[in-house]
């Protein structure tokens, strides 16, 4: 059975020491992500959606976020930008993307999905309907931060009925590590931590 992917905000900012809000140890989980995606294999995945967090410095100070963290990941600065590159998976696995302003990217409601190879849109909420129609019933998440953005997309994935694995090593947190995210927050969750990728 198929399992799809969610790659969670792989970007500079985050990724890159000198980032604008540099997740630490982070700059080292590019080569190993890049390797596990290039592993995947298309008669195993459904898909696999990158999330970028998309900001501008106009709206950036009267967010949630501005309380928490400094201005990053600003739409078209090379902050923003994509760590991986989105032609290591298999051309025969769909690429998608989504654009979100806020930490959850199940939180706002107008989020939609963008083939990459195509640009057609879908909602994000229908998008995931039909994953789920199709039988896809497990998704694993790796990225940044293990402790926000990556805990809520796990949040969202549980809720629309999804189990979730999170492959070791492929995350970082902030302030905490994904083996206490799932240890506090998903106890009784289908959530479980992979093998070593």
């Amino acid at each position: 059975m198929q399992r799809f992917v969610i790659v969670v905000d792989t970007q500079a900012d985050f990724l890159k020491v000198d980032g604008a809000l540099a997740v630490a140890g982070a700059d080292a989980l590019v080569a190993p992500m890049q390797h596990w995606l290039a592993s995947l294999r298309p008669s195993d995945i459904a898909g696999v959606l990158f999330t970028f967090d998309t900001h501008s410095a106009d709206a950036y100070p009267a967010s949630a976020e501005a309380e928490q963290f400094p201005l990053h990941c600003v739409r078209g600065t090379p902050g923003w930008a994509n760590m991986l590159d989105f032609a290591a998976v298999d051309p025969g696995i769909a690429v998608y993307r989504l654009e979100k302003g806020v930490f959850d990217m199940w939180a706002e409601a107008d989020v939609v999905i963008e083939a990459v190879a195509t640009g057609v849109t879908v909602a994000r909420d229908a998008f995931f309907a039909a994953l789920h129609a199709r039988g896809v019933q497990e998704v694993a998440v790796i990225g940044v931060a293990a402790d926000y953005c990556v805990r809520w997309a796990i949040e969202g994935l549980v809720a629309r009925g999804f189990a979730v694995e999170v492959p070791a090593g492929l995350t970082r947190g902030i302030a905490r590590l994904i083996e206490q995210v799932v240890a506090e927050d998903f106890v009784t969750a289908p959530v479980r931590l992979g093998a070593p990728a």
